[in-house]
């Protein structure tokens, strides 16, 4: 038992349900890694609010390893090659990524340490189902979500219970080139990144803690409140499963205990079928590697877009006149999140309106997203886009004007993240510009300064994006 054995860990940042640790735990001394991957990431290296809630993920982490995790930076062989030989391990245990460069970099890593008389162990620490459990009856893989979910994964084998927490033994002789927290310079020069702990509690309990409230307490409502962005309705345990504070298998069997209630089963259905959704962006990613910037929809890549630099930076600023659209690109920065159906809603006046490539999109969301996923970021993307897999039609084009009147009928999200606009009157606050001068001035509103007028016409812009639609709609 006094044999060291290394876990090398990445998006899976917790002690419980995490199958590494706890086989590793019977082996031997356990010495839990994490690199700081530079080797080769090219377009998709961490982007900053995903290292910002990183940072703080490993310095929680780090705490339940009682100061014992190793910290490394560069190319991932190079740093396991050379810690194998310190340090005498024998095995190396990891949960399996799912992004193309991952599953291309463990295979080689795993073939190269077995040359090496090294044993390795891999496990499905990340998703209910692995890509390549999940299959049609003729073998091919599914192309829409409900049938992948209700005959692909419902009728395959169930999802693994969670494991518990092993009993850690620790290797604790020094590593003498292993990093400091901060020498991996994680964390922005940017006052921004407070805003992001302001927000958030960043931990394997705090993930616990999110679970539990959720289920508790609005699970009952879910159906309808996740609707509505000024609700706390949703469960907002994304940027944890992205960095595995806490697991989707814990989630799927957490949330049916609670919610095994009468009067809860649709709530719960609902529910599970978000994680579903998470799973076939996975798959997705897996069947369709190109999926993070080639279109799925081939006849996408004759799309006429347009890239105006000056509409894409106000997008981007929450600058648009469009206060719902608005709101919801100033709460992306302020916390590095975004409320779902705001997301969709952002996405649409993107590449609808304003006919910019969704690339543009999903590299801004990659950037300020503590919850950026490469699998889910890319199949959103191109589902909005209508390029995608089981994509929405390019014809649903999303009013930012109607949505906010139906799912923000006060105009309270639009206040907290506008506070320029709290004044108004609710027969406005999505519709500034149809306000008379003395509503304005009441309200402290001058447009143009305080607040911008709309940036394009959206019954003009809409029919501009369903002209350019028909233009591809024959064969390629």
């Amino acid at each position: 038992m006094t044999t060291p054995v290394i876990v090398w860990l990445r998006h899976d940042l917790r002690l419980a349900d995490n199958p590494a640790i706890f086989y590793a735990a019977q082996q031997g001394a356990v010495i839990p890694v994490f690199i700081d991957d530079t080797s080769q990431l090219g377009n998709w290296n961490t982007g900053a609010a995903s290292r910002c809630w990183l940072h703080h993920s490993l310095e929680s982490i780090n705490h339940e390893f009682e100061g014992q995790l190793r910290l490394f930076k560069g190319n991932p062989q190079d740093v396991l090659t050379q810690l194998i030989k310190d340090t005498g391990a024998q095995a190396i245990y990891w949960n399996r990524c799912y992004t193309p460069h991952a599953i291309a970099r463990d295979s080689s890593i795993k073939q190269t340490l077995k040359s090496q008389g090294v044993e390795v162990f891999s496990y499905n620490g990340s998703l209910l189902w692995e890509p390549w459990q999940v299959s049609k009856a003729d073998g091919t893989a599914y192309k829409v979500f409900t049938p992948f979910y209700r005959k692909g994964c419902l009728n395959a084998a169930p999802p693994a219970e969670p494991l518990s927490r092993p009993k850690l033994t620790l290797f604790s002789e020094q590593i003498p080139y292993q990093h400091s927290l901060p020498e991996l310079e994680l964390l922005p020069d940017h006052p921004w990144k407070n805003q992001i702990t302001d927000h958030w509690d960043i931990s394997e309990d705090a993930a616990w803690r999110l679970l539990r409230q959720f289920t508790s307490e609005r699970l009952s409502d879910y159906q309808d409140a996740r609707d509505i962005p000024s609700l706390e309705g949703t469960s907002t345990l994304s940027p944890y499963l992205q960095w595995g504070q806490i697991s989707p298998r814990q989630i799927w069997y957490y949330s049916q205990q609670q919610g095994n209630k009468p009067g809860l089963e649709d709530a719960l259905d609902t529910f599970l079928k978000e994680l579903a959704w998470r799973e076939f962006s996975y798959y997705q990613l897996y069947h369709n590697p190109g999926i993070t910037t080639e279109n799925l929809n081939q006849r996408f890549n004759r799309f006429p877009w347009k890239h105006e630099a000056e509409q894409y930076h106000q997008w981007q600023q929450g600058c648009t006149g469009f206060p719902i659209i608005d709101a919801g690109m100033r709460e992306l920065w302020q916390t590095g999140y975004m409320h779902n159906r705001v997301r969709m809603l952002v996405g649409s006046f993107l590449v609808k309106n304003q006919l910019q490539h969704w690339h543009y999109g999903a590299r801004w969301f990659w950037d300020t997203l503590v919850d950026a996923d490469l699998a889910s970021n890319s199949a959103s993307w191109q589902w909005v886009a209508g390029c995608g897999t089981d994509a929405a039609p390019y014809f649903r084009i999303f009013n930012p004007v109607t949505q906010g009147q139906k799912f923000d009928p006060d105009g309270s999200y639009v206040r907290r993240y506008l506070p320029e606009l709290t004044d108004l009157p609710n027969r406005y606050i999505h519709t500034p510009w149809e306000a008379p001068a003395a509503v304005l001035s009441k309200a402290g509103v001058v447009l143009g300064s305080t607040y911008p007028l709309p940036i394009l016409d959206l019954k003009e812009t809409r029919q501009a994006a369903l002209e350019a639609f028909s233009s591809i709609k024959e064969t390629v």
